[in-house]
């Protein structure tokens, strides 16, 4: 048995770093070797949810790190807090650190074994989700169904499109929960998880145990619970399972694509019970917003970024936060396999195929603006005032409605070029337009003129 030498652990980190750029982050540097002994290299990780997912996650990549730098056949385990051989090697230097809070480690999360678990990035905590206007009231909401699960919002109902954070912030009430009090019995599954868990359970007749496992949790936390859509005999069982905690005063949360009126062939009842606590919805992320979120990333990844990349990244990625980690990922990839620094060029390579050769036909907020305000016959400063008659209200709607549609950009940003409005003004306006066309063939037709204008105006 032996001490790692402090330089052996470096070297580790600098393999990984070196290659697997895209699996390292700041909270790594958190682990500690804490012996080699009998060809294996024990590493101590003080948080249960960054032990959980190096050990599902990091396992093959760490062993082969260490075999590399040391030219030795051995195997790298992970060990937690109060695991008794990490007490054992590590007692001295851990006696000061000590919580008996922070060992305890999640529920397993599915009725099999371990590898069905929905497992929970160390990455969705709430000190790394970025606040903005179109997710400030769900970020809120989360902090305190984590603080007073049961207690503050329940149901709580988060709903957006796709990689705007809804996931993020069930896992943050997850490991804030479980961080306050290490007691709690929390779930987390996705709804497909939850049908799959169900239909198991009734064919091997085991739905005793299933309905045991559901209905004693402290907090049951379901990602895409839309999914429940036309599933009849789920949607039963999920209504009971419902039904039983709220009762009894347990935390329910749940994510949705849609908002739970919006959900196709959801049973009313069910309906009822996810409007029965708050509905908060998170949109698409504005100019600032972003910048922030890319900053955020780039920091936890440990990647250097100037900011015209940052400005770049931000101004050319807009559809969703999945989109732009997706970008930061190609962004480091391809400074690491070519040993690149990474600049604007290098930005723009990591951009420019998601972003597509007809971005610069996309019409301007301004070129919408002028086309409309030339087709209905009324100023620019009049869709920027606050008048409200129908002869400004329309042309003001289709504008928006208009920009959302053939421009990349935010609601708010929207709103911006219409005399500050806010990003629900936008969504009013945009649902309006439809609706009206939909019942107004000749409002119908004027959209349709006006599209077919700005796609013949010149880039």
């Amino acid at each position: 048995m032996g001490r790692p030498d402090p330089k052996t652990r470096e070297a580790i980190f600098t393999h990984l770093r070196q290659s697997y750029p895209t699996m390292c982050r700041r909270w790594f540097d958190d682990i500690v070797p804490i012996d080699l002994t009998g060809g294996t290299l024990r590493m101590l990780v003080r948080e249960p949810v960054q032990l959980k997912y190096l050990r599902r996650r990091c396992q093959k990549q760490f062993t082969e790190a260490a075999q590399a730098v040391t030219g030795r056949l051995m195997a790298v385990k992970f060990v937690g807090e109060n695991d008794p051989e990490a007490i054992t090697n590590y007692s001295e230097s851990n006696s000061t650190q000590s919580n008996d809070n922070g060992n305890a480690d999640y529920p397993s999360n599915g009725l099999g074994s371990n590898e069905d678990d929905m497992l929970i990035s160390p990455d969705y905590s709430f000190d790394n989700f970025i606040i903005g206007p179109g997710n400030r009231l769900a970020q809120a909401a989360a902090i305190a169904v984590a603080k007073k699960p049961g207690w503050a919002y329940n149901p709580l109902f988060i709903h957006g499109g796709v990689g705007l954070g809804k996931t993020h912030l069930l896992q943050a009430i997850c490991q804030s929960a479980l961080r306050a009090n290490p007691s709690l019995q929390v779930y987390y599954t996705s709804c497909n998880g939850f049908m799959t868990q169900f239909l198991a359970s009734v064919q091997a007749g085991h739905m005793s145990e299933f309905r045991h496992h559901f209905r004693n949790v402290d907090i049951l936390l379901i990602d895409d619970i839309h999914d429940l859509s036309n599933r009849d005999r789920t949607q039963e069982e999920f209504f009971h399972t419902f039904n039983s905690l709220y009762q009894a005063g347990k935390q329910i949360v749940l994510s949705s694509d849609a908002a739970p009126k919006d959900i196709p062939d959801l049973e009313e009842r069910i309906t009822s019970r996810f409007n029965c606590g708050l509905v908060a919805e998170v949109q698409q992320p504005g100019f600032e917003t972003r910048i922030a979120i890319i900053q955020n990333k780039a920091e936890l990844r440990q990647i250097s970024l100037p900011d015209d990349v940052v400005v770049y990244i931000a101004q050319h990625v807009d559809t969703n936060i999945r989109e732009l980690e997706g970008v930061l990922t190609k962004l480091q990839g391809l400074s690491s396999i070519h040993n690149l620094r990474i600049d604007l060029e290098l930005a723009k390579q990591a951009v420019g195929k998601r972003i597509g050769s007809d971005t610069a036909h996309l019409p301007t907020v301004q070129e919408i603006i002028d086309t409309v305000t030339h087709y209905y016959g009324v100023k620019p400063s009049d869709l920027l005032s606050k008048r409200r008659n129908k002869s400004i209200a329309l042309p003001r709607q289709v504008c928006m409605w208009l920009a959302r549609k053939h421009t990349r950009h935010s609601l708010e940003e929207i709103g911006g070029y219409f005399g500050g409005r806010d990003h629900t003004t936008v969504m009013h306006a945009i649902k309006a337009v439809k609706t009206k066309r939909e019942a107004d063939g000749a409002l119908d037709h004027d959209v349709e003129a006006l599209e077919h204008q700005l796609m013949a105006v010149p880039a």
